[in-house]
Order: structure tokens, then C-alpha cells, then sequence
């Protein structure tokens, strides 16, 4: 019999279904290894994700690459878990960093992002980026210079004008 004449059993089919909703809707999937990480940790970096809008679950490994299109097999080694969710990856990614600096747990496998394949050095490098807000800031920084200048510029040429008719007066009044 071939694997895909084979039925699969219902619980199994609603696993993938669950992994499939959860993927689907995600703009980002950060997958890490676990192992190592008892209860009380598990709770505390749950906590400081979901106050960042991601969610974090254990996975099987064969299940999550069954749900996903691109072949993960090669991050899939090891007890996985999927940080997932739909805000900012860059703060997700310096709860992640802060967490594995104090606790030496989970250690990052790779992931997605808007669905493009990253690896654990790209996820670390996320994490050192300036949050969405101050790259905001910097871009409306970038984008008001030049009129900011230029309002400069003719403001210094209206200055210079008045200086020069100030001393214009000033020498009139001192040859009357």
C-alpha cells in the first residue's frame, strides 16, 4: 500500500489540521529545541511571548512537515516547538535572545518569516534590530530632512536679508 493510499487516523488528521489554522494565519514561525526545558521555564518564556503576541506550542516533528509545503527535515531533528504569531518577529526575537542568554534554553533551529526560510543566525540577527517603532521613527526622520533643510536654508536667507537692511539703517542713521 503507498503512504498516500494509506487513511490516516482522525486524531492525526485534526493534529495537522490544528498545525495548518496555527501556521496559516502566522506571519512568522520560529522553530526551537526544547529539550532541556523543565516546567516552570517553559511557563515563564510562554508568558513573556504571549505579552508579545506570539504564541509558543510543542510539535511532531513528522506532523509539522507534513503541513508544510517546503521540506523542514533538516531543522526538524531533535523535541520542536513552534513560536509563532502575527505582530512584531523583532521584539519576538529579543524575548527569544534574552531568554536562551539567561537560561541557555530553547536553541533556535530556524524558522519563517512572511514565508521566507531563515536560519538561527538570521533569527539572532532579528533580534538585534531597533523595534518596529524607532525604525518608524528613523524613517520619518529620513523623509523630513531635506524640507527641514531647505525651510533651513530660506530661513538663513531671509536672516541675511534683515541683516543687511539692519545695517543699511544703522549706517544711514549714524552719516544723518
Amino acid at each position: 500500500m503507498k503512504p498516500e493510499d494509506k487513511q490516516h487516523r482522525p486524531e492525526k488528521v485534526a493534529m495537522a489540521a490544528e498545525i495548518d489554522e496555527r501556521v496559516s494565519g502566522a506571519l512568522y514561525m520560529i522553530l526551537a529545541d526544547y529539550d532541556g526545558m523543565d516546567m516552570p521555564m517553559t511557563t515563564e518564556l510562554k508568558n513573556s511571548l504571549r505579552a508579545n503576541g506570539a504564541s509558543y506550542n510543542v510539535v511532531k516533528n513528522r506532523m509539522l512537515n507534513r503541513s508544510m509545503e517546503e521540506d523542514l527535515s533538516s531543522m526538524l531533528k531533535g523535541q520542536t516547538a513552534m513560536i509563532y504569531g502575527d505582530g512584531d518577529v523583532v521584539e519576538v526575537a529579543k524575548v527569544i535572545k534574552k531568554f536562551t542568554a539567561t537560561n541557555k534554553k530553547p536553541v533556535i533551529k530556524g524558522g519563517f518569516v512572511e514565508g521566507k526560510a531563515v536560519s538561527a543566525e538570521d533569527v539572532v540577527e532579528l533580534a538585534k534590530l531597533p523595534s518596529k517603532d524607532v525604525l518608524r521613527a528613523m524613517l520619518l526622520g529620513t523623509l523630513q530632512a531635506p524640507s527641514r533643510n531647505l525651510a533651513s536654508v530660506l530661513n538663513q536667507k531671509v536672516a541675511s536679508l534683515v541683516y543687511v537692511l539692519s545695517a543699511v539703517i544703522e549706517k544711514k542713521e549714524k552719516e544723518a
